[in-house]
């Protein structure tokens, strides 16, 4: 063991004239544990709160989009071949998306229609459960009193509640490309029947959102054979733009191809903005804490004035009289790194577990908190902190190795 760490351990250890130098050691450690501890937290919990949002998201979006920028592609087996050949690529399917009015015996709303083709239904629905996805793969809904083969529609929880309409209800679909006729122009509307709500917990999607087969969104908006694009989904989401930049050099000119994170960037931007103000804002805490490291320094090395000019008598450097002062310092950062790290963590842990933390579910999508606890995240929370621990170590323990040891005893 060298003098530095062992006269360290001694100044650590040592009960203190001064109560008020150990009051502020303490408060320091508990500081630093406090700040760390929230961070751990709160990254963690902001972190499930993205990871949530981004499976809702992808559950009704796509990971890539493929469209025509000034007109409609049309459904051509071929181009979806080549789409699948692409690497990376897991599946893809022809769809068609335009905004309608759903009119019902209650009510009127807006609504954007997607219609998804018989054998991709499972490609843009995720989030929907498994009768709505089998329902939208067969041709028709068959009901009874009276009305047989009604095609089916899948609605939102918002836009269901604002139609004043539950499943098994008819609604009228109303696309302003009708046709032109001696009155005038007449919109197009067909009949469908609800056969599934789904709820993802985004208004966004909740109260816009309405699904219906291809053939029968083709028929409605009077397309033809054409599509609005292709849903494409891949193996790896995070690969998303280098194989949307794959599919773009593959197809070539003529089409626009958008992934999720491009789609979705505002709304991302907002969450990492969110993530990083909140890692500063909990940061001084820490520097709070290191602050007060550095004024317990300070102060010692006025208490030990005497002890200083000792060492350095008997030939410790400048140097070593640094590294006595800064493992001090270091000793006390490790301390409360080391308790915050091992709070926070079971407190992410328990929180996960037993989700005692219960949110009004009238104001938010989820019930609980939800925490992801990522160990790369720890560590450089648990290393900043030690970082500015070390930072504030720097000045008192360059006062104390300047030092004069003659006027130190000579005033001592």
């Amino acid at each position: 063991m060298s003098f530095e760490f062992f006269i360290a351990r001694r100044y650590l250890r040592a009960r203190q004239k001064h109560r008020f130098i150990s009051l502020i050691t303490f408060l320091s450690v508990a500081g630093i544990t406090l700040g760390v501890m929230a961070l751990i937290v709160v990254i963690a919990v902001m972190a499930g709160f993205e990871s949530d949002l981004k499976k809702r998201i992808l559950g009704i979006d796509p990971h890539i989009v493929l469209e025509a920028a000034d007109r409609q592609i049309t459904d051509d087996p071929a181009l979806c071949q080549r789409l699948l050949s692409i690497d990376g690529v897991r599946s893809a399917a022809p769809f068609v998306a335009a905004q309608t009015m759903l009119r019902s015996s209650v009510g009127i709303a807006g609504s954007v229609v997607r219609g998804l083709a018989p054998d991709g239904a499972d490609t843009g629905v995720g989030s929907l459960d498994s009768a709505a996805q089998a329902l939208l793969r067969s041709p028709n809904v068959v009901e009874g009193a009276g009305e047989i083969g009604l095609p089916g529609i899948v609605l939102g929880r918002e836009l269901a509640r604002s139609l004043g309409v539950i499943t098994g209800d008819p609604v009228y679909v109303i696309s302003p490309r009708g046709m032109i006729s001696p009155i005038g122009h007449v919109p197009a509307m067909k009949r469908f029947r609800i056969i599934s709500i789904f709820e993802t917990g985004m208004y966004e999607y909740d109260g816009s959102l309405a699904f219906i087969r291809l053939d029968d969104a083709q028929q409605l908006l009077r397309l033809g054979n054409s599509v609005t694009g292709f849903e494409i989904r891949v193996d790896d989401i995070y690969a998303a733009g280098r194989i949307a930049e794959r599919i773009q050099a593959a197809i070539g000119g003529g089409y626009g191809v958008r992934d999720w994170m491009e789609m979705n960037r505002n709304f991302f931007s907002a969450l990492k903005l969110e993530k990083t103000m909140m890692f500063i804002l909990l940061t001084l805490i820490v520097l709070v804490a290191a602050f007060n490291i550095s004024s317990s320094l300070i102060m010692m090395v006025m208490e030990k004035t005497r002890d200083i000019a000792i060492l350095k008598a008997m030939g410790a450097s400048d140097g070593a009289v640094r590294r006595i002062f800064v493992l001090k310092g270091l000793a006390v950062g490790l301390i409360g790194t080391l308790l915050g790290g091992a709070l926070g963590t079971l407190l992410c842990l328990l929180l996960k577990r037993y989700k005692f933390v219960q949110l009004p579910s009238d104001v938010y999508y989820i019930t609980t908190l939800p925490v992801q606890l990522e160990w790369v995240t720890v560590a450089v929370i648990s290393l900043s902190a030690l970082a500015i621990s070390l930072m504030a170590t720097l000045y008192p323990a360059g006062q104390a190795a300047r030092l004069d040891p003659v006027e130190a005893l000579r005033h001592g």
